[in-house]
């Protein structure tokens, strides 16, 4: 079975061979996800708990802090649910579109968080950007799939 894969490649057009770890690649990926989610969470919760409310710099720093903790909470949760939804024939979801899917829903949250502080975000609103997001991951994703192929 193993030289038959040798000898096929795989699905991206490289020998075997060449393919990297996927083991490995998914270990880096949860081990950033880790990473992202102790900064992320604790640079938001030191931003919150020290410094004054401002429109300053400290707005942006809690933007900039709340993507990367979204993100790194998302990303297991991605991977979860990539792998339970993929059809029976296919192999492990790519960290890439695990990463890009998952720094989606931390664009989502931090547009969402901007949109509250002058009281714009409801509910269509935010079923709007879901969709809109939604929509741009589906066209890259049918792009990337056109490609491999």
């Amino acid at each position: 079975m193993l030289l038959e894969q040798a000898e096929r490649g795989n699905r991206h057009g490289r020998p075997a061979a060449m393919e990297r770890s996927p083991v490995g690649e998914q270990r880096g990926m949860l081990l950033a996800s880790l990473l992202m989610f102790i900064v992320g969470w604790g640079g938001l919760f030191y931003l919150v708990a020290s410094t004054r409310p401002r429109i300053g710099g400290e707005i942006w720093l809690f933007f900039i802090l709340l993507q990367i903790a979204v993100t790194g909470a998302a990303i297991p949760l991605v991977r979860l649910i990539s792998r339970r939804l993929a059809p029976a024939d296919e192999s492990e979801p790519l960290p890439g579109v695990v990463v890009r899917r998952s720094v989606w829903i931390g664009i989502i949250a931090v547009t969402c968080f901007w949109l509250m502080i002058p009281r714009y975000l409801s509910l269509p609103l935010l079923l709007i950007i879901i969709l809109l997001f939604a929509v741009i991951e589906l066209f890259l994703r049918n792009r990337e799939l056109g490609n491999e192929r």
